[in-house]
């Protein structure tokens, strides 16, 4: 069990995808995110969600995603927030949205 202070320190934001790249030197099939947060800026994250989402389906999408990790590096690439969402039968990922638009960098709350 956490408490409530420990959920708290969790930073989830809506964000938009603005651009989606190709990720060759990842281990498993993945992408690379440009996703736009409103005034927290432009960051970029690594997702494994090739199985579900093509890169055109990707742009524009508003997804959530955790922002206050430090920047992990993925070969040869920082990932600096956490896309999340559901991993279906197959293991693969579903992704959280917003039922309706909402401002980039909105906080879940």
């Amino acid at each position: 069990m956490i408490s409530w202070d420990d959920f708290a320190k969790i930073d989830i934001r809506c964000g938009t995808v603005v651009e989606v790249r190709d990720f060759p030197n990842a281990r498993k099939p993945a992408y690379q995110l440009t996703i736009d947060f409103g005034e927290l800026g432009m960051k970029q994250s690594s997702a494994q969600i090739t199985k579900h989402y093509t890169k055109e389906h990707l742009i524009g999408r508003q997804i959530l995603a955790v922002v206050n990790f430090p920047k992990k590096q993925i070969a040869n690439f920082f990932s600096e927030c956490l896309v999340l969402g559901v991993y279906d039968d197959n293991n693969d990922v579903i992704l959280l949205q917003p039922e309706r638009s909402v401002k980039n960098g909105q906080p879940v709350g």
